[in-house]
């Protein structure tokens, strides 16, 4: 059973609403952040990436990074830039991207569905990546950016969201780094509570994106519950912002790799090697995988495509199965040597969304080798977190990302 409910979002007001959203902070480095700032003292990265606001030789851990953080934040919320609803609401938020629609509701979970567990987890988290963002929140005092959230399709919730989004306006509609991004209240108090009901009934939540925020969230809250022992469980800061979405709304799009070099082999040693594992094929272009267990290849401005044999695919296990897996175990670690790839810097890793030109532009500047992946499925990703398994690092890309500032969840 799944806690999910309303909460009385901080938001742009109306006439900021292309103004204060922005990416997640996570996806720009602070030198891209000060250049998408420009000319918008309004835009988000102000509060999320805030040692953009301080000399460009400032520590981004530093104590004064966390409290310009929640100085700026603060400074929308006095100046009106941010309002506040007056009462726990939901928020209907819809992306269009390339065509592809995805809806989800923007609410509170639960702290303790985490620690439960009925909010499934498929990564591993790193101690400096949570002690910055639990910084961060607790310095603000506020979930900032929204968890991705997904759950199982639920024909009644989306029967509810249907019929808000025909019948009332929309609060927001505008378009940002070519993502239309469309935003409707429910401020209803019976609908509020027939959706957290419904979620109710729920088995379980799961992780598409953002287990470092929702791990630093989560400890944030424990912090409160320790510094408050006489706390009764619904204060604000026993829940965490998120956007939850139904499973069959979301595409995840594929990971690619690219590769420095060959381990010393050339080329025709290296296909010969990959040719007792795989079925090796020469193509006349580009090879994007269109099925599970094959793989695009290109060396040497010769694209081939990879088949694994049946032999090497492990269908009863969630995590071997996956093809990053099949490519980790038979071509990254025994053939080119690279057995830690979230730290050998002779690998990178590159999203779907920069196509296949970006693996060319790579091979032809600084790297040897590319792998273009079939997408990890949705369907993987909850199998292996039912499982209570970790995915191997990069297996999935999620677009259009959640932007921040559309919604903060203020933990007083």
């Amino acid at each position: 059973m799944a806690v999910f409910r309303g909460f009385r979002a901080y938001r742009p007001s109306a006439d900021k609403q292309e103004l204060i959203p922005a990416l997640p902070y996570d996806v720009m480095s602070s030198n891209e952040a000060r250049d998408m700032v420009k000319g918008n003292p309004y835009s988000f990265l102000h509060v999320d990436k805030a040692e953009i606001d301080l000399p460009e030789e400032t520590d981004i851990y530093a104590d004064c990074v966390y409290d310009k953080a929640r100085e700026n934040l603060l400074s929308l919320e006095s100046s009106g830039a941010l309002i506040q609803d007056s009462s726990p609401c939901f928020y209907i938020y819809r992306q269009i991207m390339n065509g592809r629609s995805q809806t989800g509701i923007a609410g509170c979970a639960s702290i303790d569905d985490y620690l439960n567990d009925v909010i499934k987890k498929h990564e591993h988290t790193l101690a400096k990546k949570e002690t910055d963002r639990i910084r961060h929140v607790d310095t603000c005092n506020a979930n900032t950016g929204p968890i991705f959230l997904t759950y199982r399709n639920c024909a009644a919730i989306n029967k509810i969201i249907a019929d808000w989004t025909d019948s009332h306006n929309a609060v927001y509609d505008f378009v940002s780094d070519a993502v239309e991004q469309t935003v409707w209240i429910v401020d209803d108090s019976d609908t509020v509570d027939k959706i957290s009901s419904l979620f109710e009934a729920v088995p379980a939540m799961y992780i598409a994106d953002g287990h470092h925020r929702c791990a630093s969230a989560v400890k944030v809250g424990q912090m409160r519950r320790a510094s408050e022992k006489n706390y009764c469980g619904n204060e604000e800061f026993n829940f965490f912002l998120a956007v939850a979405f139904p499973d069959n709304e979301l595409e995840i799009m594929d990971y690619n790799r690219v590769v420095k070099d060959l381990n010393g082999l050339s080329a025709d040693a290296f296909i010969e090697k990959l040719g007792e594992k795989f079925i090796v094929s020469k193509c006349d272009r580009r090879f994007k995988p269109d099925k599970k267990h094959t793989f695009g290849m290109l060396i040497e401005n010769q694209w081939f495509s990879l088949e694994a044999k049946s032999d090497i695919i492990a269908e009863e296990n969630p995590v071997a199965r996956l093809d990053v897996s099949i490519l980790q175990d038979n071509v990254l670690a025994p053939i080119l040597n690279i057995t830690d790839p979230k730290n050998d810097d002779r690998i990178d890793f590159i999203g779907g969304i920069r196509g296949l030109e970006e693996l060319e532009r790579r091979v032809s500047e600084d790297m040897t080798l590319a792998f273009a992946m079939y997408p990890t499925t949705v369907e993987d990703l909850m199998a292996i977190a039912d499982a209570g398994l970790i995915m191997p690092p990069k297996s999935t890309w999620f677009e259009p990302k959640l932007l921040s500032g559309l919604f903060i969840h203020n933990l007083s």
